[in-house]
């Protein structure tokens, strides 16, 4: 229920003087008016609009212009119940006349409605664009798809593409992609360099070495490694990298345009950790490098943004989607039926924190079916954001349990007890110092190809 009182700050109490009488004239203080409108908003819950019209018609006129706004609008939705139309309009255009308001964004939403509803179209459009100056971010989509809708209508049609492409978050390019990529492809042909002993193995003491996934020196400690394995890749095929680096274009642009630039950077962390976690925990061992993992994180949530929350895209950007599903499975099958030599533990682990993260976390930058249909004041936002913040809990949870298992598999490990024990090497020695000091546990434990994601 949209209530006159949201927004109002209110430090006394939210019950009327003893012996009060509403029909009495005279000036109200701000804690009264605020408890005489809270009696006419649950009038108003309970389907009683005229009794609520009378208490909200009171406080107008009051000194604080905050108070005297939400009046006018509570007597607009009053009036409205009451089927008396233009004098709800009227009503509304009074609240939007008090300035920045706690309720100027609502107000504006029903003189938009109004109008539309009485044919007033290019009034309609005017009424819409004070609500985009004023709409908080949750609902900037859908104001501009109805800007869009109602410029259409009205023969502007430059206009109207202009803001259904704002409706869909195209109106700036993927920028946050492009340096992902741009930092990726810096980093891995850097490290490329003297990647290689002369044996052909990687070596540990090289920038790849440094920076690449492997479950003993995880286990040690470098928790880094679980999200550093993202900007290297097999130093022996630049065909990695360049396939990889097409992927992350392919639907990094897509997570980009459906959630942000800053939310996409976070999402595509977060998928790359846990895909690292479960190659780390239940993978074979060994070398491994690429940021597909990460990038399968992507792709399960554009399969599930757009699936599920049904996200509302342009033809491009579906086009996109439509080929998500198929290259997830293809890429699923090459991995395990072992045509390549790559980390399906990663890919998976991906994978499933990507769709998860989509599920819990509906585009905020795109409308959505659901979006469309109905506004986000239908549903309370504290609730909501509670539901995401436990579902991202949750699944950071389930990493950090991951990766714990997987520090005492590798502890375990007789390669580990080798590389570490207190016998065989001194405990206070960094990683690289020890395989140096160590060549022989070196070749036993951590040599050999890489495996690729």
């Amino acid at each position: 229920m949209d209530r006159a009182t949201d927004g109002l700050s209110n430090s006394g109490t939210a019950a009327l003087p003893p012996g009060f009488d509403p029909s009495a004239r005279g000036p109200l203080d701000r804690a009264t008016a605020i408890a005489l409108m809270t009696q006419a908003d649950d009038l108003m819950e309970r389907s009683e609009p005229d009794h609520a019209l009378a208490l909200y018609s009171r406080v107008i006129g009051t000194a604080d212009r905050d108070i005297s706004a939400a009046g006018f609008y509570g007597s607009g939705n009053a009036l409205y119940r009451l089927d008396r139309e233009a004098e709800a309009r009227l009503a509304w255009e009074r609240a939007t006349g008090l300035g920045e308001t706690p309720v100027a964004y609502r107000a504006w939403r029903q003189v938009a409605a109004a109008r539309v509803r009485e044919g007033d179209l290019r009034g309609a459009v005017d009424a819409y664009r004070e609500c985009e100056k004023r709409a908080p971010r949750q609902d900037r989509a859908e104001i501009a798809s109805r800007l869009g809708w109602l410029n259409k209508e009205t023969g502007n049609a430059g206009a109207a593409q202009r803001y259904f492409a704002r409706s869909r978050g195209d109106t700036t390019p993927p920028f946050m992609t492009y340096l992902m990529i741009a930092v990726t492809a810096v980093a891995s042909l850097t490290a490329m360099s003297g990647a290689l002993t002369a044996q052909g193995y990687l070596d540990p003491g090289s920038l790849e070495g440094q920076l690449a996934l492997h479950p003993l020196f995880v286990a040690h400690g470098d928790y880094y490694r679980l999200l550093s394995v993202t900007l290297v890749h097999d130093p022996t095929d630049i065909l990695h990298l360049l396939f990889n680096m097409y992927a992350l274009w392919f639907a990094g642009q897509l997570v980009e345009r459906m959630y942000g630039s800053g939310r996409m950077l976070v999402l595509y962390a977060v998928c790359g950790v846990a895909a690292s976690a479960t190659s780390y925990a239940f993978g074979p061992g060994g070398w491994s490098v690429g940021a597909s993992g990460a990038i399968f994180g992507l792709f399960g949530i554009v399969l599930v943004a757009t699936r599920f929350h049904h996200a509302i895209l342009d033809t491009r950007s579906r086009a996109i989607a439509a080929q998500v599903g198929i290259l997830i499975v293809l890429n699923l099958a090459i991995g395990f039926f072992g045509f390549l030599n790559v980390d399906n533990f990663a890919h998976v682990g991906g994978l499933l924190a990507g769709m998860w993260l989509a599920v819990v976390l509906p585009p905020g930058q795109v409308q959505t079916l659901a979006s469309a249909w109905q506004s986000s004041r239908s549903h309370s936002p504290v609730r909501a954001m509670a539901i995401r913040i436990a579902g991202v809990v949750a699944l950071l949870a389930v990493v950090g349990g991951v990766i714990a298992y997987g520090t005492g598999r590798w502890q375990a490990d007789p390669g580990y007890r080798y590389l570490y024990g207190a016998a065989a090497v001194p405990a206070a020695h960094s990683t690289t110092a020890e395989l140096t000091a160590n060549p022989v546990a070196g070749v036993d434990a951590v040599t050999g190809a890489a495996i690729v994601r």
